[in-house]
């Protein structure tokens, strides 16, 4: 009896060690928290764009009467930047890849932009026509779809753009000379400002280096259609030059490769805790 008391003293102290030393063991670390590419964001971004369209102008010499067709200007170029908004949607495990996900959005962006160029037209009688172009505000409203690799995002992007553009045209006439005859000297001013809706369409690719914080580079090409403009148009001296009339077309195209950065904000709720006694 003795001898049965002894083990049964050994298996309750073994018994209560193994509790104990279970009560001791660290819990399992929290799961990683899965990305995903899914809710608003508010970001900026920067670059620089370049024009296509040139400033072609025809029209009638006021002093020759001669009939002229020819372009002002061809590659107007600057710094562009300024702010987007937008949301995204991630549909996990999507295609060919268990790993990838597809991803929809919509965003909209808004630009300041530095693009201008300025171009003088020369006349054989000694005229000149100077025509300086300048971009001023653009914004686009876009849809997005890309295929995500976890934090790696290859997308495409479409949508409607919106631009506006400033013309000037000086006419100086101070020099005017046929042979070696001085003409009576004159001056005209037409100025122009156009808002343009187009469209837009590039791609880009995105990286986000946390799970708010994102960084991208982008291309896109936008098309703003035709914008013509009368110049003058007899209203400077109508008398005295009747034939004067100069008439603007250009063809409005851009480019434009940009850098940014977006925040997301989770709007996910968090995953409820569980307490343990």
């Amino acid at each position: 009896m003795r001898h049965q008391f002894l083990l049964a003293s050994v298996g309750a102290i073994t018994l209560t060690g193994s509790a104990f030393a279970a009560d001791l063991t660290p819990p399992p670390p929290p799961p990683v928290p899965v990305f995903t590419w899914t809710g608003p964001y508010l970001g900026g971004q920067v670059g620089y764009a370049w024009a296509t369209g040139a400033n072609n102008v025809s029209g009638v010499d006021p002093y020759t009467g001669v009939a002229f067709a020819s372009s002002i200007g061809q590659t107007p170029s600057g710094v562009i930047g300024g702010a987007n908004v937008g949301y995204n949607y991630e549909i996990p495990q999507w295609s060919w890849f268990s790993s990838s996900g597809v991803v929809i959005g919509l965003e909209g962006t808004v630009d300041g932009t530095g693009l201008t160029n300025t171009g003088t037209l020369a006349f054989p009688d000694r005229t000149s026509l100077t025509a300086q172009t300048t971009a001023t505000v653009q914004g686009s409203i876009r849809g997005r779809l890309g295929i995500a690799w976890d934090r790696l995002l290859i997308y495409g992007t479409g949508g409607v753009a919106f631009g506006g553009f400033d013309t000037q045209y000086n006419y100086d006439g101070s020099g005017a000379t046929i042979g070696k005859t001085h003409l009576a000297p004159f001056f005209g001013t037409s100025s122009f400002s156009n808002t343009r809706v187009g469209w837009t369409v590039g791609g880009g690719i995105q990286y986000a280096i946390t799970n708010a914080w994102s960084v991208r580079v982008e291309y896109r090409y936008t098309d703003w259609g035709r914008i013509n403009e009368t110049l003058f148009g007899g209203t400077v001296f109508p008398t005295v030059f009747p034939t004067f009339g100069f008439f603007g077309d250009r063809h409005v195209q851009q480019n434009q490769v940009q850098v940014g950065f977006d925040y997301r904000f989770d709007l996910l709720p968090p995953p409820p805790v569980v307490a343990k006694y």
